[in-house]
């Protein structure tokens, strides 16, 4: 849930409290056994205040989590010219380094394949960013290429943070530029 303009500032400092108490629970418990009552303590708001913001845990968490999307989006969109086919972007290498704090509530969000609430929210983002960029640039194959894109990285990420992907983080950060470099070439 990103923040509007005309958002009231007591609201998004709500929001804001409860989102960092989430991943203070999460760094010690995986999601699955954190409480809206122990999350609301250590945000120092009410019960009421926690629905007012979120229909459920979940919810939280994918917001809480929202941030990595958007490193995503902008980690794959960050270079300028002409792209190097093998190695990765350094916004790219920095963002699957980044990971470690927080794998297992993402875990949690983006099941193997790319799915759960986290990947949905990944995929429809890059999609819409590379859908963007590639009408921009006059592709006649944008939204194909745009699905492709989004699809195959949400599958990447979520698949080696489930450890179905044996690479360090600079490793499968060059292996999942290869693949979408290779997607934009093949139409």
């Amino acid at each position: 849930m990103s923040p509007v303009p005309w958002e009231d500032p007591r609201a998004a400092r709500t929001r804001a409290k409860l989102r960092e108490a989430l991943l203070h629970e999460c760094a010690t418990h995986p999601l699955e056994e954190v409480s809206v009552a122990a999350l609301v303590r250590r945000a120092g708001v009410g019960r009421a205040t926690f629905y007012v913001h979120y229909a459920d845990l979940e919810a939280l968490a994918v917001d809480a989590c929202a941030d990595v999307v958007r490193d995503a989006v902008d980690a794959l969109h960050a270079w300028r010219g002409r792209p190097d086919p093998v190695r990765a972007p350094e916004a790219l290498r920095v963002f699957f380094a980044g990971l470690a704090p927080h794998t297992a509530l993402y875990r949690a969000l983006l099941s193997p394949g790319g799915g759960g609430p986290l990947g949905r929210v990944l995929h429809r983002d890059l999609r819409a960013r590379s859908l963007s960029e590639r009408t921009l640039a006059g592709a006649a194959d944008a939204p194909l290429v745009a699905s492709a894109v989004a699809a195959t990285f949400a599958g990447v990420l979520a698949d080696w943070l489930h450890g179905l992907l044996d690479a360090t983080a600079d490793d499968i950060a060059d292996q999942a530029w290869q693949l979408l470099v290779a997607l934009h070439r093949s139409r």
